[in-house]
């Protein structure tokens, strides 16, 4: 079965011998996949009635568990957003009623952010239907195929996110070598 890596790959081929293509059949199928997959995810939301960024949220905060509280600096860790993308997050969700802010705790600064029961309605309520839509995405392949694909994006995924931290530790050793 050919698909359009594989004429991308053998056009490559082709035109430049000697020019590596074979990553072309692993990232070009992944962006694919990846694009395929946000599509599918964007239409599932909507049809769930939830955006993205707050199911994030919510989320997050169910993840974390009784008393299903995290401070905003937290939140933006662990969504790997800004502290203002959280900010917005937060405001929204608390307009809708699914997420309230606690008052910071006398001589502290620390804003905590707390799953209300609709919140928790909501976020079990959309969780349960989206993964169960995309598990059926994956069912395509066999239980043992979608552990072996996990393991080798994860390994795949490990190694790209060291090159990113070497790069970012080098700039930043860079940028105080140019501070001296």
């Amino acid at each position: 079965m050919t698909d359009r890596a594989d004429e991308i790959a053998l056009a490559w081929a082709r035109e430049q011998p000697g020019v590596p293509v074979g990553s072309i059949g692993i990232v070009t199928r992944i962006w694919q996949a990846a694009k395929l997959l946000s599509d599918e995810r964007r239409r599932t939301l909507a049809a769930i009635g939830l955006d993205a960024a707050t199911l994030d949220l919510l989320s997050t905060l169910r993840r974390a568990g009784a008393p299903y509280q995290l401070s905003t600096r937290e939140l933006a860790a662990r969504c790997l957003v800004t502290a203002g993308a959280v900010t917005q997050r937060v405001d929204r969700a608390q307009g809708s009623g699914l997420v309230r802010r606690l008052a910071p705790v006398r001589g502290s600064r620390t804003v905590l952010v707390e799953l209300t029961h609709a919140g928790h309605r909501e976020v079990e309520r959309a969780v349960g239907l989206l993964l169960s839509h995309e598990q059926g995405l994956v069912d395509v392949l066999a239980p043992d195929r979608q552990a072996d694909l996990a393991q080798l994006l994860a390994l795949l995924l490990e190694s790209l996110a060291g090159r990113q931290r070497g790069r970012e530790d080098a700039a930043a050793s860079g940028t105080a070598d140019e501070r001296r």
